[in-house]
């Protein structure tokens, strides 16, 4: 059974930066694509960058050049390095895994970080 356990979340102030951690189990990780999401309170779950196996990465347009994405495949794990952050990233962060030829992510959902960025 897959299961994913976020954390590196905190309260940070603007223009400051955090490293969030997510370690995946129950899946070959190298095959999968990971991403990151986050969901604001009263709004819905976005994606904020993903990794494929092999190394590229895209990113929402709101993130980019401030959040860079990365994995460990000998560890199972996906990072977001978060600079430069700004109020409005306050939200639970969470990790998901798709394989490259499917469109859709995991239903289940790990409990999430929580950022929280104060001015």
């Amino acid at each position: 059974q897959v299961q994913f356990v976020e954390s590196g979340g905190g309260l940070v102030q603007s223009g400051g930066s955090l490293r969030l951690s997510c370690a995946a189990s129950g899946i070959v990780f190298s095959r999968y694509t990971m991403a990151w999401f986050r969901q604001a309170p009263g709004e819905q779950r976005d994606m904020v960058a993903d990794i494929n196996s092999d190394g590229s990465t895209n990113y929402a347009d709101s993130v980019k050049g401030r959040f860079t994405i990365s994995r460990d495949n000998t560890k199972n794990t996906v990072y977001l390095q978060m600079n430069s952050l700004k109020l409005e990233d306050t939200a639970v962060y969470y990790c998901n895994a798709r394989l490259y030829y499917r469109p859709s992510y995991m239903g289940s959902w790990g409990q999430g970080t929580q950022v929280t960025v104060s001015s």
